[in-house]
């Protein structure tokens, strides 16, 4: 799915890993770099590549946190308010070509095992810290 994700997106000049970022900040404009990492389960490296790359792109925003000054809030451009429904049109297509002959209950139990999986190996992560 990453491949065809990735040849969805290149005319964005969005990679398949940093789309996960973008749709997550226009889920929830104001969030910190390290509250992204924590609520998408990504190391906090990843993380700093991909936000720099949206950034360098002119999709994301870096503003100072005024209550603590050691975080940067992240915002949406107006050109990454523009992408996103481009980039949500070009996730359900590839969705939808993944998904023939699989019901959506099928679908919706698939997501939620692997959620589960990615959960759990989190954790184990997490305990080695």
């Amino acid at each position: 799915m990453q491949i065809l994700i990735a040849a969805e997106l290149a005319p964005f000049r969005i990679g398949s890993g940093q789309y996960i970022f973008l749709m997550a900040i226009a889920g929830q404009e104001r969030i910190t770099q390290k509250a992204l990492s924590e609520e998408l389960l990504i190391d906090k490296t990843t993380t700093a590549k991909a936000i720099a790359k949206l950034e360098a792109e002119g999709y994301v925003r870096r503003e100072p946190d005024p209550a603590d000054n050691r975080y940067h809030l992240l915002y949406l451009t107006e050109a990454g308010r523009a992408v996103v429904p481009k980039v949500q049109a070009a996730l359900d297509h590839v969705r939808h070509n993944s998904c023939i002959g699989i019901s959506s209950e099928e679908y919706a139990l698939m997501v939620r095992l692997l959620k589960k999986v990615l959960h759990n190996v989190s954790e184990q992560v997490h305990n080695r810290e």
